[in-house]
């Protein structure tokens, strides 16, 4: 999956597979982790919001299924 680097201080890079509904962050740790189901019209708020990190916090962890794949 393409992701695009991004300016966090918890996230490096971020991805999006309309196809799949899936949702991919790279973390500064170097962790990669995919979250399932996860709606387009919520790719576009994270893609854009002033802060991912608090995004992910608030909308993302905990709130769809996860898998860490790198």
């Amino acid at each position: 999956m393409d992701r695009k680097y991004i300016e966090s201080s918890m996230i490096r890079s971020i991805g999006f597979d309309s196809a799949s509904s899936t949702l991919e962050i790279e973390f500064n740790s170097g962790a990669v982790w995919q979250y399932s189901d996860f709606p387009e019209s919520e790719w576009h708020l994270f893609e854009s919001t002033d802060s991912q990190g608090k995004f992910f916090h608030s909308n993302i962890k905990s709130q769809y299924s996860e898998y860490q794949v790198g």
